[in-house]
């Protein structure tokens, strides 16, 4: 048996995201992973994959956290009640602080097809109640790292000195990798974060262990040391992979969630709810769909 190198990020957990079909609001949805047990996954939430043409999500609240919705496949549309509207195609990130209190919509452009993976990131108590806020990354401006056989668009923190252009309210890396048949890459992440690993497409050997697509590896933070590095490798020799590989500093605070909002007690969520039916995330918008032309 191989013994891993000092300071090798090993994974400490294997899931599999969960395909549940079409409903209401789009063509198909899988869970990628849920907070069923906050602490494991902390401070991520939830990682979920949606395929959608119509009706798609219309007007709906958030409180407490932020959401990063990275645009797999065509097109989506979205706009808030704080006048931001716009669309982002594939390979294009929307991270949205929902802070103390928003009010958006996630659609299919011209009502055709979007295929995303949004993930819910949770808040520190201190910055629940922050101001609501819009990043758009398009890949006109997205930071890039390229290597022999690799590509990285890097979304948050730094990776091989190239930072990301979203601005976080906690330590947080977070990016998409493609890695060319039999490429591989050493990915530096700080030694305190928690990290996971969804393979997106084909095969990849991460940290050590191979993970196939739908699968998601976990990695827990390491004591003593200031960094450690997560080994990527793409094990088909006919076909590329992709991976999203997100970490951050655990919060290791107490976690509420109700519906979209998520908060730290129980009556805070409730206060959410009254607030919002009170009308204190300001009015659903009246926006129309936009007419998209880059």
């Amino acid at each position: 048996m191989n013994t891993p190198l000092a300071g090798q990020r090993t994974l400490d957990r294997i899931t599999e995201k969960q395909q549940l079909g079409p409903d209401a609001q789009v063509d198909d949805k899988a869970l990628v992973f849920v907070p069923t047990d906050p602490a494991l996954t902390d401070p991520f939430l939830a990682l979920v994959e949606d395929w959608f043409s119509t009706p798609g999500f219309e007007w709906h609240p958030h409180r407490g956290l932020e959401t990063v919705t990275t645009v797999v496949d065509g097109v989506l549309e979205h706009g808030d009640n704080l006048g931001h509207a716009g669309a982002l195609e594939a390979g294009e990130v929307q991270w949205m602080t929902a802070g103390r209190g928003i009010i958006h919509r996630e659609l299919a452009y011209r009502d055709e097809h979007a295929h995303v993976l949004q993930m819910w990131l949770n808040l520190p108590a201190g910055k629940k109640m922050t101001p609501s806020r819009y990043q758009d990354l398009t890949l006109a401006a997205m930071s890039r790292v390229q290597a022999p056989g690799v590509r990285i668009d890097v979304h948050a923190g730094t990776v091989d000195g190239v930072t990301g252009t979203a601005d976080t309210h906690h330590p947080v890396q977070g990016l998409v990798a493609t890695l060319d048949p039999e490429a591989s890459y050493d990915l530096e992440v700080p030694a305190e974060h928690r990290l996971f690993a969804h393979v997106m497409d084909g095969r990849l050997l991460v940290g050590g262990r191979e993970l196939r697509a739908g699968r998601t590896g976990w990695s827990d933070p390491v004591a003593g040391r200031a960094t450690t590095t997560l080994q990527l490798a793409a094990v088909d020799p006919d076909r590329p992979a992709r991976v999203m590989v997100y970490s951050g500093t655990p919060l290791r605070e107490s976690v509420a969630v109700g519906g979209p909002f998520v908060m730290n007690t129980k009556l805070e969520i409730t206060k959410a709810f009254t607030d919002f039916h009170a009308g204190d995330f300001g009015p659903v918008p009246r926006l129309a769909r936009i007419a998209y032309d880059r």
